[in-house]
């Protein structure tokens, strides 16, 4: 019996979409990959159903970049409620504790802030995606169950007060992968003595991308009309991921070399770190690591 053949288009590309509130990133994604129709898609980096905004979509090879993302640093943007704690860290959770707010100003909020930018250590929440002996902590957290986290370094690169109407406010954030902005509110809350959970929560950049290259759901649905000329339109190449990387042009033969697994000198290449790949076309053909002896190494080939 013949392999089966996999079904859909073979897509290209990077898509920016603007996830909407009330989906999960996954919905969100299973529905832009059958607009598609394609063979493979993927995300990176998972937004909760109650947050918006920054999602980028990888199509094909695309996917095969993905992990830089899922690594790069975080933007986001979020209104944060003081006065009262539940159990989720956002406004979908069963409120836990309600305390005055009387005596905060915005002076006494821009303090607290400065304990919070650069390297902090964070205690991951029960309502995350971590699991524990194989099981999702969100799910533990369902079933009232609650387990020891061990504390984690994260860093907040910049943390700025852009709107102040108390009992809220809004920040600016910008900070490495794994960080839990709902997290970040509640120790900010608990710094200020009145606790605090995140009333709004939009992602505005990952990595290279931003928000103003965002795409909306009802943007792919018109595409989708259009046909599949109009959807691709709306795609980026995949090496604008990795577009602050230093970028290395081969010629012929260390291209082809190189896509052997064998590592080749490169004139003028870059002394340390990740870099682009391009080929003698300009074509680019995937991620390379200079190693110690200045050699270029294949590291994730498209």
């Amino acid at each position: 019996m013949g392999r089966r053949r996999q079904r859909g288009r073979d897509v290209q590309g990077i898509l920016l979409l603007d996830k909407p509130l009330g989906k999960t990133s996954n919905a969100a994604l299973q529905r832009v990959k059958y607009l598609y129709f394609a063979k493979k898609a993927g995300h990176t980096g998972s937004l909760d159903p109650l947050a918006d905004g920054l999602l980028p979509v990888c199509f094909g090879n695309a996917t095969k970049v993905s992990a830089f993302l899922l690594d790069a640093e975080k933007h986001y943007r979020v209104k944060v409620k003081l006065g009262e704690t539940n159990a989720t860290g956002d406004s979908e959770g069963e409120i836990l504790e309600t305390r005055p707010t009387d005596g905060i100003s915005e002076a006494n909020i821009e303090g607290v802030l400065e304990r919070f930018r650069g390297e902090i250590q964070q205690i991951p929440p029960m309502y995350s995606a971590l699991k524990h002996k194989g099981e999702r902590l969100y799910k533990l957290a369902r079933e009232g169950v609650e387990v020891e986290r061990q504390p984690r370094t994260v860093t907040i690169y910049e943390l700025n007060l852009l709107a102040c109407n108390l009992p809220e406010f809004e920040l600016d954030v910008r900070c490495s992968k794994g960080t839990y902005v709902r997290t970040l509110a509640e120790d900010i809350g608990e710094a200020l003595g009145c606790g605090a959970h995140v009333a709004n929560l939009r992602r505005t950049g990952v990595g290279p991308y931003y928000s103003e290259g965002m795409v909306t759901m009802e943007q792919v649905e018109k595409a989708a009309e259009e046909g599949n000329a109009s959807l691709d339109a709306l795609l980026l190449p995949v090496d604008t991921a990795l577009a602050s990387w230093p970028a290395v042009h081969l010629s012929a033969d260390t291209s082809f070399y190189l896509r052997q697994g064998q590592p080749v000198i490169v004139p003028n290449a870059p002394t340390e770190g990740h870099v682009r790949l391009y080929d003698q076309n300009e074509a680019f053909i995937g991620v390379g690591e200079i190693l110690d002896d200045g050699r270029v190494a294949p590291r994730r080939l498209l």
